[in-house]
């Protein structure tokens, strides 16, 4: 009985150390190991000098003591006047002294609202170290930066930076419903609890936004796009305003979904018709009720007229009508409209990749200053690769927000190690050509390409009540990575990687160099083993997990993966060109010369644009049924190549994340081979050829494929 206990006790506290662990995220605040740079950082950091005694100081102060002494094992004192040198001065440029602003005057003048400053000065001929910034929640960003400065093993003996986040809204969308179910959410149930709210305060809320403030994250939409009304009763915006109370020390503004419906729902109106009087006074009578709760409340992220979600046009009225309606409802307390323009319709079938274009861009210049307008990376649906869609730089008169899609709906779930952040990067350095050569999708997102004051980016979150958030311990970097870029659209994502690994596992040099090159690779590896050459949207049907090239059958026809693959004998992929759709005319000029040609459009695109005879040659020498039958092999290997790459790591890590990503690579591993041999055996019938050389014979059949089933997929509706 004895050995039972101690066995318990054994796994208990291995359970413990390994859920502090994964649940601390990339705030682990690990021991510097390097005798130099320790006793650096030592020197350089005697004590903390607190100036304001706000909430969010007081945090500020905390993250300072639990990072250093975590990192040094070192305590600092926490004073209120400097004293001596090699203090670490905190405090928001209103709190500072006339000396110290003197000082600083020229650094305040680089930073925005948001912005912070880190600079090593001298006070009376002797250094210090200041972190400020125009309020607290700047001088709050500046300590998470001057920390991870600390993680990531970087001198400190003279810093000299100022840095602004280069976009307004910087924000999170929980596809969370109010049952606790998570819509394409792949790491367990929602973290909201909505039956012990407003009452009870999980402990989670206050590190998420932690977590969230750590990267400077802003906002947050509580509540999934196909909305719920209920959520704007006043039982709902009780445990609402609690959450909002939680999150904004750290900076962070709650929003909600506005079901379109709901002064009919929630209102006894017999019409939503944005024109109606009665319609127009509840919305305001509403937005006044949820500020008064709220002071701060962001707005309203809407999702209107798609995939049965009701809208404007259901009284004949447009999107401009139903958003500047909700934007008046709001502007009175400075809140912001966020419209979708994920649309498509049933009753257009041509080609859904044109529909949003069409719907919104002759609407440019109509809504009202306190509308963005929401616009996904890519023309269909979040897909392993799309090319950026036409709509950003294409609406010179409108702040176009970006939307991307953090949980990995079509890139394996949770189960597939994939960084995102080089999907991201790649949208992002899209050249739009929309005001000559340089017109970057960044420049159209963070306002400079047009001089708009209204910007922002958008993530689908991929966070659950799991221990490690995310489900996939790689997965928290694509949270991570999203709100790096989302302050920065310019960052490099191989910077991203690294600091994402420095802070969540090692700053060993052994470890760092292999395992970013598996995540830089990562994302490539996926294309190629689901949606080589420019093929989408061939996953199954509804859960989109896994291949279902084969789906035909579905009532409409934009919903089938045969819609948008097209293969047939003579060859395969979408005509996108002037011949097909014309979709390709949807973009500038230069961009539409580039796509619309097949010897010019970039191979990895081809697919999307352009039907192609199977026997086309590709760049390399090799015909298309080849080149595509070897391209699917190569995502297998690729994903071998990280297992075993990450098969020498255990010396540099915890054994229990180890063996998480080593189960995990060894599911993606599977999964890729599944991919490989569902989709060659499916259009090797249209392409009547033979594997080439160094392709692996499925060891199953075509039927075998098509007979899986998975109705209880995560995240797949209910």
């Amino acid at each position: 009985m004895a050995l039972v206990r101690f066995v318990f006790l054994f796994v208990l506290i291995s359970f413990s150390a390994s859920a502090q662990k994964d649940y601390k995220l990339w705030l682990q605040y690990n021991k510097v190991d390097n005798a130099e740079i320790a006793s650096e950082y030592k020197n350089s950091l005697n004590n903390i000098v607190s100036f304001g005694n706000s909430e969010t100081i007081k945090i500020s102060v905390k993250e300072l003591e639990t990072g250093v002494f975590s990192m040094l094992d070192k305590k600092t004192e926490v004073k209120t006047q400097i004293e001596g040198e090699n203090n670490l001065i905190i405090g928001s440029k209103s709190s500072l002294d006339s000396n110290l602003l003197k000082t600083l005057e020229a650094d305040f003048e680089k930073i925005n609202k948001e912005g912070f400053i880190i600079k090593s000065i001298a006070v009376k001929n002797k250094k210090q170290l200041i972190i400020t910034g125009k309020n607290d929640v700047a001088v709050l960003y500046g300590v998470f930066s001057f920390l991870r400065i600390l993680q990531t093993n970087k001198p400190i003996n003279n810093l000299n930076i100022a840095d602004s986040p280069k976009t307004n809204i910087r924000i999170l969308n929980h596809w969370d419903n109010l049952d606790r179910y998570v819509e394409r959410g792949y790491a367990g149930i929602s973290l909201w609890n909505w039956q012990k709210l407003p009452d009870f305060i999980d402990q989670r809320y206050i590190d998420y936004a932690r977590a969230n403030a750590s990267i400077g994250i802003n906002g947050t939409v509580l509540t999934n796009v196909n909305a719920n009304a209920l959520i704007l009763t006043p039982q709902y915006l009780e445990k609402v305003e609690a959450l909002a109370n939680v999150f904004r020390p750290y900076g962070i503004k709650v929003y909600l979904t506005a079901r379109f419906s709901a002064p009919i729902e929630i209102g006894n109106l017999k019409t939503a018709d944005p024109k109606d009087p009665e319609v127009i006074n509840w919305w305001k009578n509403k937005a006044a009720e949820i500020y008064k709760r709220i002071p701060d409340f962001g707005g309203f992220l809407v999702k209107a007229n798609s995939e049965g979600q009701p809208g404007p046009q259901n009284y004949g009225r447009d999107h401009v009508d139903g958003a500047n309606m909700l934007a008046d409802a709001v502007a009175p307390f400075g809140g912001v409209i966020m419209w979708r323009a994920f649309v498509y319709s049933e009753h257009d079938a041509n080609d859904r990749a044109k529909q949003a274009f069409a719907e919104f861009q002759p609407y440019d210049g109509k809504f009202k200053e306190n509308v963005i307008v929401q616009v996904k990376n890519g023309a269909i649906d979040f897909q392993p690769r799309e090319p950026f869609h036409p709509l950003f730089g294409a609406m010179p008169k409108t702040p176009l927000m970006m939307e991307f899609q953090i949980t990995q709906e079509y890139l394996g779930f949770s189960t597939h190690l994939v960084f995102l952040p080089k999907l991201f990067q790649e949208v992002l350095e899209s050249d739009t050509y929309q005001k000559g050569k340089g017109s970057t999708v960044a420049k159209a997102v963070d306002g400079t390409l047009y001089q708009h004051k209204l910007t922002g980016i958008a993530g689908v979150a991929n966070i659950g009540n799991d221990l490690n958030w995310t489900g996939h311990p790689f997965a928290q970097a694509n949270w991570y990575g999203f709100g790096r870029l989302a302050w920065n659209p310019y960052l490099d994502s191989e910077t991203i990687a690294d600091e994402w690994l420095r802070c969540t596992f090692s700053n060993d040099e052994n470890f760092i160099k292999p395992v970013k090159n598996i995540m830089i690779e990562s994302r490539e590896a996926v294309v190629n083993y689901m949606t080589p050459l420019g093929l989408h949207h061939i996953m199954d049907t509804g859960h989109h997990y896994g291949p279902g090239p084969w789906v035909s059958n579905l009532s409409r026809p934009e919903w089938n993966p045969t819609y948008y693959h097209k293969a047939d004998k003579n060859g395969i992929g979408f005509d996108r060109s002037k011949s097909g759709t014309n979709a390709t005319a949807q973009y500038a000029p230069e961009v539409e010369k580039l796509f619309d040609n097949l010897e010019t459009c970039p191979e990895k695109d081809l697919l999307w644009f352009h039907h192609v005879s199977w026997d086309y040659k590709l760049k390399n020498g090799q015909t298309l049924w080849n080149g595509l039958a070897l391209k699917y092999q190569e995502g297998v290997n690729q994903v071998a190549a990280m297992q075993n790459v990450w098969n020498k790591t255990e010396k540099y890590i915890d054994s229990e994340r180890f063996h998480e990503v080593q189960m995990l690579l060894e599911i993606q591993n599977k999964e890729a081979k599944w991919w490989r041999d569902a989709c060659l055996l499916y259009f090797q019938q249209f392409s009547g050829k033979e594997l080439p050389a160094g392709v692996e014979k499925p060891t199953q059949t075509l039927e075998y494929f098509k007979s899986l089933k998975f109705p209880f997929a995560p995240g797949n509706g209910k």
